[in-house]
């Protein structure tokens, strides 16, 4: 038989599980029912953001079909200012002006027109002086600078005196002078008095024929001194002294060279000036072989300078017969008129050899030309003013230009001025972008 008390804690202990369980199964659904009953979780609040999402996709998706509208406002906006940028485009190559302004601003008309227009070959040339109007002064006697009254650079006249040099060996040829002269005076009065002796029948014709014969040696000697003197260049008698030596200008002239100094000793072949005349001009051309065909003597040819706007026209006056044989080119030379002395040796030039002529149907003169990025353009007169007129251009002979396209016979455009128009251009352009 059990006992009662040992039993007793065995069925309690049972009844603890079971409360237990209980405790703890309701603590669980407890806590289950207050998470599933309590605030949003992220989840939920995910899948309403999604759900609610979707929902403004589809009402803005609705809208997608309503905003075709909007699409083509945008488009439409895209439309209009790409045309108002076109507009502005045209608008700013076209110049308002009325006729009072055109004229005031010096703005000429023309009308393209057919012209005749000279082909041509370009080719590179230096000025150089005038040889056969340039000369080196030498002194030709040894002598000692007394003084030297030519400047560099000073236009000197034919006969004027340079400078003036003290030699002894042109004291000696005077002084040769001097006695021949005497020699000369003595023989002419022996000579007048054998000759009235003999004719008198006083003295013998063998003296008179002696006489004579030394008065033709006399004035042989001097001739002969005065030769040497002429072939100096200097007088017969010296002004105060015979060895004062007058070095004189051998034509009219510019003193481009001078290596004189007072004092200095000078040798006879020393090259003391250079002078030269440079109201001509010499053009030296050099040719390349390929070029010996075009350039012939008596050919026209248009000179231009690099370094500023000046041209002159000329005829060739020499070609070379022989090719240099390290550059292969030949030498020709015009023969250029200078009276503004505009063209001074040593300045680079270019020299359009004309070659022929050629009828262009279409045609403006060169200074209507501009260039507009890049591109050569041509003033077009309308009715209001100006418009810049895009042009390709063809054959030039510095005067008039041939224009393949842009324009058509009998268009006016700005013939003279033209770079006022552009300048104005310029000007619209930058307050437009400002």
């Amino acid at each position: 038989m059990k006992n009662p008390l040992n039993s007793t804690p065995s069925r309690l202990n049972r009844k603890q599980v079971a409360a237990i369980a209980v405790i703890v199964l309701g603590g669980i659904a407890t806590a289950a029912w207050i998470l599933g009953t309590g605030p949003t979780s992220p989840a939920g609040e995910a899948t309403h953001a999604e759900a609610h999402g979707h929902d403004d996709k589809e009402h803005h998706g609705s809208r997608a079909g309503d905003g075709h509208a909007d699409a083509g406002g945008h488009g439409d906006a895209e439309h209009h200012a790409g045309k108002s940028e076109a507009e502005g485009e045209a608008h700013d190559e076209m110049i308002v002006l009325t006729d009072a302004q055109i004229q005031s601003a010096g703005v000429g008309i023309d009308r393209a027109a057919p012209a005749r227009i000279q082909t041509s070959s370009q080719l590179p040339g230096e000025i150089r002086f005038n040889e056969d109007r340039t000369a080196h002064v030498v002194p030709r006697l040894a002598g000692v600078v007394e003084s030297v009254s030519a400047n560099l650079g000073q236009p000197v006249k034919r006969g004027q005196v340079l400078a003036v040099i003290a030699s002894t060996g042109l004291s000696e040829l005077r002084s040769e002078l001097l006695a021949a002269q005497r020699r000369l005076a003595l023989a002419n009065s022996t000579h007048t008095r054998e000759k009235q002796l003999w004719q008198e029948k006083i003295s013998a014709e063998q003296d008179y024929l002696a006489a004579q014969q030394t008065l033709r040696e006399a004035e042989i000697a001097v001739a002969n001194a005065q030769q040497k003197l002429v072939a100096l260049g200097a007088s017969a008698a010296g002004t105060g002294s015979l060895n004062r030596y007058e070095i004189r200008a051998p034509f009219d002239g510019i003193v481009v060279e001078k290596h004189i100094a007072l004092g200095e000793a000078v040798k006879e072949d020393a090259s003391i000036f250079t002078l030269s005349d440079l109201s001509t001009v010499w053009a030296e051309i050099v040719v390349p072989a390929k070029d010996l065909d075009v350039v012939r003597v008596g050919e026209k040819v248009v000179v231009r300078a690099t370094a500023f706007d000046s041209r002159a026209e000329g005829r060739i006056s020499y070609v070379g017969a022989l090719l240099g044989q390290d550059t292969r080119t030949a030498k020709a030379r015009v023969t250029l008129a200078n009276p503004k002395m505009a063209w001074r040796p040593g300045l680079f030039v270019n020299v359009d050899v004309v070659s022929g002529e050629t009828e262009v149907p279409v045609s403006v003169l060169a200074d209507a030309v501009q260039t507009l990025e890049d591109r050569p353009v041509v003033f077009v007169r309308i009715k209001d003013g100006f418009t810049a007129q895009a042009v390709k251009l063809g054959r030039s002979d510095g005067k008039r230009v041939e224009v393949i396209d842009g324009l058509t016979a009998g268009t006016a455009y700005a013939a003279s001025g033209s770079f006022v128009l552009k300048a104005e251009l310029g000007k619209g352009s930058a307050e437009h972008a400002h």
